[in-house]
């Protein structure tokens, strides 16, 4: 699972920054800007929601030891 976290995390990284080159900072509201603003909104709630899934894991594993 830290595996596959990563991965996914890389890629959303690199979607970032990929649309960060496509955004057209004088119109930002047309066009294909939008498309690269909405990009990266998804990719930084991809990158929270895998975040979230380790530490969840990692907090499961903590209590199955416990007991």
């Amino acid at each position: 699972m830290k595996i596959f976290t990563i991965i996914f995390t890389i890629i959303a990284t690199a979607l970032i920054i990929f649309n960060l080159t496509q955004i057209d900072f004088s119109n930002l509201f047309e066009g294909q800007s939008v498309v690269a603003l909405i990009t990266i909104f998804t990719s930084l709630c991809a990158i929270a929601l895998l975040q979230v899934l380790r530490l969840s894991k990692k907090v499961n594993k903590q209590l199955k030891s416990r007991n």
